[in-house]
């Protein structure tokens, strides 16, 4: 047996090395290293309680309005206030934008260049798969990077700038939003659509939304053209759809009001309801972290002390569990969680998988952007768009959100008006987690066992890192 260091890796935000274990070419053993402190639960402690707004959007330049939306969420909760209709309206629409883009940015940029690799040279699908992902040669990035720009353009009219808006408050928004902007929003949204219609999807948005198990998901890709219909015949003729699978406990925060929250697993059956979400079960493990030994905390007690030298110590990364247990968070998670036919049924048929993650951000693409829409219309020009936040002199609160990558919470305490404590867990933080005290691997670490690995290998250990779509800077923060 012997060990291999897979990394950095390259077209990951933030740094990521990957150790594995291997024998008769095969992987036995995975170790997930976030090797970058960064420190940010430290900096805010003994701040005033709105500079969070401030700072937690620098932890991440792709996850910011994420980060912001969390924090906003965790003041609202210490403090009551609740939000106007259009405030509301208008976090969604923030949110949802950057969410959605990286979706389009994941797969355009940094998963679909792997099929382009040498490896497959062989492959009938590789000449056209090649020429249309390669990176920085391919013919689709330009495209994917234009409709990616103008779709950001919302965030101007919805948040005035991006990254590190200031503009999501834990009482709302503080971008109102005109009739005349209204309606550039909608052409802007139109002109998206007709990108995911035309190049992605090649068909519409609803078409695609509505199709509810994989053999209707395999009948409608067949000789279809468009991006992700030709990702569909590669990952099939690669049989991605088996590879990849964690724990298969997922884990959702529920997003928009659209996406319902909780904890589910094919375990439970297809049709399954799903467990209520209870925060309670949260607790972070940090025996394989180079931070302070101690027992599990849930967030709202936890500490981030570091400890550089711990023995059996290889990640600044803690072990979040729900329940104990490994969860899975994410797109595939969001819509399993939700009750999404054809997802439930990709993951009831082989677990979770490469194909899976990736489908699942198409159904979210496809589901949210009408969702968007409607959300648009139902904006009233005039009426306010934020409420004023008063907070008192102590207290804590709780934000859970939906990043793009899954699951975020920040866990916040104040006394005199100043932070004594402020923990996070971020989606890469949930995926990427390291072995905890009871020896269970993290679901990346899990999702790795089995595959090939060696100089001659294909790029399989790629395609399943990239398929969670990790953020270790938001993972260390």
């Amino acid at each position: 047996m012997k060990r291999v260091l897979v990394g950095p890796f390259n077209r990951v935000e933030g740094d990521l090395e990957v150790s594995l274990d291997v024998d008769a070419g095969q992987v036995v053993a995975a170790r997930v290293n976030s090797p970058l402190f960064r420190g940010f639960e430290q900096l805010l402690v003994g701040r005033v309680a709105h500079d969070a707004l401030a700072i937690v959007p620098r932890i991440c330049g792709i996850c910011s309005i994420a980060q912001s939306a969390a924090a906003a969420a965790a003041l609202a909760s210490a403090s009551g206030v609740q939000m106007p209709t259009n405030g509301k309206l208008a976090q969604s629409l923030i949110l949802a934008t950057e969410n959605l883009a990286d979706h389009l940015t994941h797969f355009y940029l940094f998963f679909m260049p792997d099929f382009a690799r040498s490896s497959y040279v062989d492959r009938s699908w590789y000449p056209d798969v090649a020429s249309r992902f390669a990176a920085i040669k391919g013919s689709a990035a330009p495209a994917a990077l234009g409709a990616r720009a103008g779709f950001f353009k919302l965030i101007g009219f919805l948040a005035g700038r991006w990254p590190h808006s200031l503009a999501l408050q834990p009482g709302g928004s503080t971008k109102g939003m005109t009739a005349a902007e209204r309606i550039r929003v909608l052409a802007l949204l139109r002109e998206f659509r007709g990108f995911l219609e035309t190049t992605l999807l090649g068909d519409s948005l609803e078409q695609f939304s509505a199709l509810a198990s994989e053999s209707a998901l395999r009948d409608w890709a067949a000789g279809r053209a468009g991006d992700f219909p030709a990702f569909l015949n590669a990952a099939y003729d690669l049989r991605l759809e088996s590879v990849g699978r964690a724990k298969d406990l997922f884990l959702s925060y529920g997003a928009y009001d659209l996406f319902a929250g909780g904890a589910w697993s094919p375990e439970y059956g297809e049709t399954a309801a799903v467990d209520r979400l209870d925060p309670a079960k949260i607790a972070e493990d940090v025996s394989h972290a180079w931070l302070a030994q101690g027992e599990p905390l849930p967030p709202a007690l936890g500490e981030t002390v570091v400890d550089a030298n711990k023995a059996a110590a290889y990640t600044w990364c803690k072990a979040p569990r729900y329940a104990g247990q490994v969860a899975e968070t994410g797109a595939l998670a969001r819509q399993v969680v939700a009750g999404q036919p054809l997802a439930r049924d990709l993951v009831c048929r082989h677990g979770a998988s490469v194909t899976a993650r990736v489908v699942a951000r198409m159904i979210e693409l496809a589901t949210v952007v009408p969702a968007m829409e409607h959300w648009v219309k139902a904006i009233v020009p005039g009426e306010p768009f934020c409420n004023q936040l008063v907070l008192p002199d102590s207290g804590e609160g709780v934000g859970l959100v939906e990043a793009a990558r899954g699951s975020l919470g920040h866990w916040l305490s104040f006394r005199r008006g100043r932070i004594d404590r402020y923990q996070i867990i971020a989606p890469t933080t949930w995926n990427f987690s390291p072995r905890d005290g009871s020896g269970q691997p993290g679901p990346l670490e899990q999702a790795l066992i089995g595959l090939p690995a060696g100089e001659e290998a294909a790029p399989t250990i790629q395609h399943v890192v990239r398929s969670f779509d990790p953020c270790m800077v938001c993972t260390v923060h």
